[in-house]
């Protein structure tokens, strides 16, 4: 039969060996010295182990007392976690809160976010995670994410969700400058632009149909996992598109990209985001993101740096 070790017991360990001696572990305890003393008698019994060398003024843990209290007091902090969670979620607050997070998204804005959030409620545990274009949408209505970030255009059909405009962002024409099209009169057309191989971020979406954006029909495309390899493949010329102002400010500033206007649109595009959540979700983590969100609205979270020089 497997001795029995109690949290309990535990804290009554850790109180000792904090404390020096039975007796001042009894008074910080408020359990009379002779409960503390039966308790640590009935664990060493137990286990068969001496855990205290009662030699000297000081109570002195055993190497076997010294195992058994680092382990111990990392179940009583794991057990204390547990205590305040189940705590928090019955006033109101989630276990659990998954957000989806657009690449578009400065993550540094984001980091903020849970930094402040943490301030309030360090017990909730944050699931981030990033998608790309649809893979917004496609996280929220399948169920695994409960809020997404930057999700861009309009939501899919079906309901089931609420969501609010976040702010738009800015997207240019972009090639490298030894690109035959950095060359090329401008405004550029749909036909000179065709010829040459676009660079496209691949949607993350899992169940519904991926979006793609600023593709010409018959163009040949080379397919990146995101943006910060989009952003690469174009610096090396392996192709052309569109990227946001406020992630190639630095490179239109030092001349590693060039912005090239288009007949269709200038070379210039917006596209709209929104932050959207499950209608059924009414937790107060969520509510608290969704209060600072509201407040980011107004900070231009996608401006660029003010010192773009070259664009």
């Amino acid at each position: 039969m497997q001795p029995e070790i109690s949290l309990e017991s535990l804290r009554v360990l850790d109180a000792i060996s904090r404390r020096g001696s039975f007796a001042a572990a009894a008074e910080a305890l408020h359990r009379a010295p002779s409960s503390v003393t039966y308790a640590v008698q009935k664990l060493e019994e137990g286990l068969g182990v001496e855990l205290f060398d009662r030699r000297g003024h000081r109570a002195r843990l055993t190497p076997a007392g010294e195992a058994l209290l680092a382990d111990g007091r990392e179940l009583l902090r794991l057990a204390d976690g547990v205590a305040r969670r189940v705590r928090r979620v019955a006033c109101g607050w989630e276990a659990e809160l998954r957000i989806a997070v657009e690449e578009l998204v400065p993550q540094e804005r984001i980091l903020a976010l849970c930094e402040a959030f943490y301030q309030v409620a360090p017990d909730t545990h944050l699931r981030l995670s990033t998608e790309i274009l649809g893979g917004t949408w496609d996280a929220l209505v399948s169920g695994r994410a409960d809020l997404v970030i930057g999700a861009p255009g309009e939501g899919p059909p079906g309901g089931g969700y609420i969501a609010e405009p976040f702010g738009e962002v800015e997207f240019l024409f972009v090639v490298a400058p030894h690109h035959p099209l950095a060359s090329a009169p401008e405004p550029l057309s749909a036909e000179a632009i065709r010829p040459h191989r676009a660079v496209a971020a691949a949607d993350s979406s899992r169940g519904l149909p991926p979006r793609t954006v600023g593709l010409l029909p018959g163009q040949r495309v080379l397919t990146v996992p995101g943006l910060e390899a989009k952003l690469r493949a174009q610096r090396r010329g392996l192709g052309v598109g569109y990227l946001p102002r406020h992630l190639v400010a630095p490179d239109l500033a030092s001349g590693r990209l060039l912005a090239r206007s288009t007949e269709d649109d200038e070379g210039t595009r917006h596209q709209r985001l929104y932050f959207a959540w499950s209608a059924r979700n009414r937790g107060k983590a969520l509510g608290w993101f969704l209060e600072r969100l509201r407040q980011a609205v107004e900070e231009e979270w996608f401006a660029p740096p003010s010192a773009e020089g070259g664009s």
